[in-house]
């Protein structure tokens, strides 16, 4: 089962586990295609986290391919402008491909070779742009964005002055040789070989940020995914950096409360759900940041003994404002995709170039344009997540893992920023709560809550406000109107995000995917 946010990185997924690979072959694969396809939201030029489930041993183990601020990115040096939102200022260490190699370099089965060759197809070849990507290019071209104007950005999305419509052919031929020397020469083609030599020249000809170590020093790692209980079942989710712990806290919060008798979709169970997400936000905000960096008081933050305190704080008749942070312990846009094979092993993936088209940079003959994470840093002096040259920024991915009695059940995650463990929650308890498939998950109506002073793009700042797809019954948005919650409609899926799910029965083995609407996206199985 491969369930993506384009349909041509499933095929490529399900190619791959046709041809005998594995999860990790055909995670790798589909990561690769999703940034040809997909190119406003992910590649190589970005970063990521890939979650990993072994059949052989049942382990869980966690990816980091997220990179490092450069060596000359002060907060001293934005204080006075902001940081930027597009150009190479905007751009951390890429990271991702680290991951990819770090992860095929332990569990794959494939040759890398293999692994990569629908996406060299694809780029050689060219391929449809969707009517979603080409509206968002779109944007960007209206808005002045270097992705239609350097050079080479330009000649891949506006090869003759003007960005491609839907349906026109979009060819990234450099991108193909990128992964070609990736085959090749491993890791070191991308931050101590020609590939990473030619970001720097880039650094140097535009006033970048970066120096030679910034690359050179860099290699992805593995982390110990973190965890907590729902109602019979164990969650397992991507460690600080990561904001997956928010996740974990929410599931705590409203674990309390008998959702499944509230009903689904009701004012009762989303209101209890964005009260949960207020407080966990607020602990976000307080303690996250870069763990080598801070002290993040974790297992506080994770305690049932704290979730029973800080409940507390949710009135099912008002919506809170002006919510604090506790103290746990006495202490002080993106593209997801799953894969699951024949052998019990599977993949939740990330991966990011921040908003979208990034910094709307290519780097000269690579074909891979670079992600603009600079966004996601504080200015103020002491926050967690304060910018510091060869720190991690504090991010918004999170994938997750469900198992019931030792056994994988549920495999899930979503692009979308500060949405991503919004969304998350909504369709876990669509599942565990409900009963819903993970196709009727992902298509269920959502919502998101924006919070002033807790969102990830930089300056942080935005209304407090609910925001509702229009598919929620008037009486819905009636219901938590008297509650207090001020409500903004959106379109009938213009909810951000796009979840991708695989379930998993595990008496029969057999899977089943939910891949979302809200994006070109496809679920697909051998």
């Amino acid at each position: 089962m491969v369930c993506s946010s384009h349909y041509l990185a499933s095929a490529a997924g399900l190619r791959l586990l046709h041809a005998g690979g594995n999860a990790v072959d055909a995670a790798i694969g589909t990561a690769a295609v999703l940034g040809l396809v997909e190119p406003h939201m992910s590649g190589p030029g970005g970063d990521g986290f890939l979650m990993l489930h072994l059949g052989e041993t049942g382990q869980i183990r966690c990816v980091n391919g997220t990179g490092p601020a450069p060596s000359r990115a002060t907060r001293e040096l934005f204080a006075e402008r902001g940081i930027p939102t597009k150009g190479i200022r905007s751009v951390s260490v890429p990271g991702i491909v680290g991951a990819w190699l770090l992860a095929h370099a332990e569990h794959g089965s494939l040759p890398l070779e293999t692994v990569f060759a629908p996406a060299c197809e694809i780029a050689e070849l060219g391929f449809p742009l969707s009517p979603k990507v080409a509206a968002s290019l779109a944007v960007e071209a209206a808005a002045g964005s270097p992705i239609c104007t350097h050079p080479a950005s330009a000649a891949v999305y506006a090869p003759d002055g003007t960005p491609l419509q839907a349906g026109q052919i979009c060819r990234n031929p450099d991108y193909a040789r990128t992964l070609v020397r990736l085959t090749r020469e491993g890791v070191d083609a991308m931050y101590r070989g020609p590939i990473g030599a030619a970001l720097l020249e880039l650094s140097r000809e535009h006033d970048g940020l970066f120096e030679e170590r910034d690359l050179h020093d860099f290699a992805a790692f593995w982390q110990e995914p973190i965890s907590t209980t729902y109602r019979g079942h164990e969650v397992f989710e991507y460690p600080p950096s990561s904001s997956g712990h928010v996740l974990l806290q929410e599931l705590n919060l409203i674990e309390h409360f008998p959702i499944s008798s509230y009903g689904l979709l009701t004012p009762e169970s989303i209101h209890v759900m964005v009260e949960a997400k207020k407080l966990a936000f607020a602990d976000r905000e307080r303690y996250l940041g870069d763990p080598d960096w801070v002290r993040i008081p974790l297992a506080g933050l994770l305690s049932k003994a704290y979730s029973a305190e800080r409940v507390r704080l949710i009135r099912e008749d008002r919506a809170a404002t002006g919510i604090a942070a506790g103290r746990p312990d006495g202490a002080e846009e993106t593209t997801c995709f799953c894969v699951a094979d024949r052998f019990g092993n599977a993949v939740c993936q990330l991966q990011s170039i921040q908003t979208a088209w990034g910094s709307g940079t290519i780097v000269e003959g690579t074909g891979v344009l670079l992600n603009n994470r600079m966004t996601y840093w504080h200015l103020d002096p002491g926050h967690p997540d304060e910018l510091r040259p060869g720190k991690r920024v504090r991010h918004t991915m999170n994938p997750y893992m469900v198992k019931k009695e030792g056994e994988l059940v549920l495999v899930g995650g979503t692009p979308g920023a500060d949405t991503q463990v919004q969304t998350n929650m909504q369709v876990i308890s669509h599942v565990l709560d409900f009963g819903l498939n993970v196709q009727e998950a992902v298509e269920a109506p959502r919502w998101r809550h924006t919070q002033n002073g807790t969102e990830s793009d930089y300056p942080h700042t935005c209304a407090d406000e609910l925001l509702l797809e229009d598919r929620f019954a008037a009486a819905v948005r009636e219901g938590l109107a008297q509650r207090g919650h001020v409500i903004r409609r959106l379109g009938d899926w213009a909810a951000t995000g796009s979840e991708q799910m695989i379930q998993r029965d595990p008496a029969t083995g057999v899977l089943a995917g939910g891949s979302d609407p809200r994006r070109d996206s496809q679920a697909l199985a051998w």
